[in-house]
């Protein structure tokens, strides 16, 4: 089973799972975030994100386990990090997105499953 985690805590270069680097998002995640605030009727801001990957990997090491997916937040600052084999997928990446819309982490079935189908079981 492949999961993606989101956690809560300081952000920073300590923080960031091994090996991962910062990367601009393409012009396709704005796209996707239009989406997420669509299906969650939920507004944010895409640029209070700052994004990383681990390239050339399917999961990275978390403290809370192997994942594809990364939410962490601190001081209004948000950093997503995602596995490299992972920053192209849309569910994934939209996931991750859903997180900051809300605020937090856990996934909210109403949010995550209902509205947004952003789970692996959900996704169609």
């Amino acid at each position: 089973i492949i999961a993606m985690a989101c956690a809560p805590g300081p952000v920073g270069p300590s923080s960031l799972p091994q090996g991962a680097i910062a990367y601009e998002p393409p012009a396709e995640y704005l796209t996707w975030w239009e989406r997420t605030e669509a299906c969650s009727v939920q507004s944010g801001s895409f640029d209070h994100i700052d994004w990383y990957t681990v390239p050339g990997v399917r999961l990275i090491d978390t403290e809370i386990g192997q994942k594809v997916g990364l939410w962490q937040r601190d001081n209004g600052r948000t950093t997503v990090t995602l596995a490299g084999d992972f920053v192209e997928n849309e569910l994934v990446v939209s996931h991750e997105m859903l997180h900051e819309l809300l605020g937090g982490e856990g996934h909210p079935e109403e949010y995550f499953v209902d509205r947004c189908g952003l789970t692996w079981e959900s996704w169609e």
